[in-house]
């Protein structure tokens, strides 16, 4: 067996583990299993596998924003003054110190980045975009799209 798989080289029975792990991590290997069509050991090796050649990055809770009062989300087109590595560098650094900020995606187009940020309410946002997201290193200006609802919130 090769030391790495590429996607392409997924099986029918590696990419339903994925596609079920993906929306019940917690889900018993018995059960995970049954669901794939596999008997328990084959499918415990499949998920260590898959775990060892980095398809399976981990395992987290899924919290509810609105239980922890922040339900409000907008996106932020960032464009900086600066792109040289070092300033990327900076800003990127910059952005892992901020709890509001949950995703960060570097951007090839109009703009430099794009995040999203998740605050209590509106008010909290203008603070943060005040006060935090406008003084990273390098922003030049932003534009915020405010987020009505989630239509689909997955990883695949």
């Amino acid at each position: 067996m090769p030391d790495k798989l590429d996607a392409g080289q997924l099986d029918g029975f590696d990419r339903k583990i994925l596609r079920i792990l993906s929306t019940e991590g917690r889900i018993p290997v018995t059960d995970l299993a049954r669901k794939v069509g596999l008997s328990k050991s084959p499918c415990q090796v499949r998920v260590k596998r898959l775990q060892a050649q980095g398809y399976i990055l981990g395992f987290r809770a899924v919290l509810n924003p609105a239980k922890l009062n922040r339900d409000q989300v907008a996106f932020v087109e960032v464009k900086l003054t600066d792109t040289t590595e070092g300033a990327l560098g900076a800003f990127n650094a910059a952005v892992h110190k901020v709890p509001e900020i949950e995703q960060c995606h570097m951007i090839a187009g109009a703009f430099d980045y794009l995040l999203k940020v998740r605050t209590s309410d509106m008010r909290g946002y203008r603070r943060v975009l005040g006060e935090v997201i406008s003084a990273l290193p390098h922003v030049a200006s932003s534009s915020t799209h405010v987020s009505m609802e989630a239509v689909k919130d997955s990883a695949f």
